[in-house]
């Protein structure tokens, strides 16, 4: 059974508190307070350096605030994409030999199925195209079922065309598993359809809500200039819509 967008049990999966980060005598965050829903699809933009990849390690526990509060729901079960991967790349590799340690060989073959890439199997992980990985790297995250997925940049080094079909898989996956999404993106050319609530982020939040009520925000039009809101194409988004398979 499919869930609408932000379903009625509201319930908060990841709640950041003023939460703020000091290393050395540098300041990487302050006073950061936001929340991610089940149901729920949340990007972080900002600009290189503002702290967005910090954030996800503070959500997943792989860093601790110097002030502040990181609330996760008792018993969550986390679905992690990571921005980079380094593999050797002389190493005889397959999908499936990536994937398998994560989970059983079955249920590889229906996470693959999943976002496209089922055909991919037995192919080298080092051919991958970018877009591939992208989506084989997605399956990896989805083999912990998990409640909330976080994805650090989940359309590097793909093309336009491909964000497009990512963004969308990224909906369709929310729907279909009623699991939040807390996503973080640098490009101001595309905020997604399947976006929620935008967060923009300098190191603060500098403004939050809907995409299109964020390119409106003077914090919004402050930190990346009238060009920005120019190269910023915002993509109508149906708050009632429902996916069918």
């Amino acid at each position: 059974m499919e869930l609408p967008v932000n379903n009625a049990a509201n319930e908060i999966l990841l709640e950041f508190s003023g939460v703020g980060l000091t290393l050395g005598r540098r300041e990487i965050i302050s006073e950061v307070s936001l929340k991610v829903g089940r149901g729920e699809v949340v990007t972080l933009i900002g600009p290189n350096g503002a702290g967005k990849t910090t954030l996800l390690r503070l959500g997943l526990g792989l860093l601790r605030p110097s002030v502040g509060e990181v609330y996760l729901r008792p018993g969550l079960r986390i679905g992690y994409m990571p921005q980079r991967l380094q593999l050797d790349p002389t190493l005889p590799l397959t999908v499936k030999r990536f994937l398998t340690p994560v989970g059983a060989k079955a249920n590889v073959v229906v996470v693959l199925r999943e976002v496209g890439a089922d055909h991919l199997l037995e192919s080298p992980f080092q051919d991958l195209s970018g877009g591939e990985l992208q989506r084989v790297l997605l399956a990896r995250a989805l083999l912990r079922d998990p409640d909330l997925l976080v994805l650090d940049e989940p359309v590097q080094g793909v093309d336009v065309h491909g964000q497009v079909e990512l963004f969308q898989l990224i909906t369709q996956l929310r729907d279909r598993r009623g699991c939040g999404v807390f996503m973080v993106s640098h490009d101001l050319h595309l905020v997604m359809a399947s976006t929620d609530r935008v967060v923009c982020l300098n190191r603060h939040v500098c403004c939050t809500g809907s995409p299109e009520a964020v390119t409106s925000d003077p914090g919004f039009l402050e930190l990346f200039g009238p060009l920005g809101v120019r190269n910023l194409a915002v993509y109508a988004h149906d708050q009632k819509h429902r996916h069918k398979d």
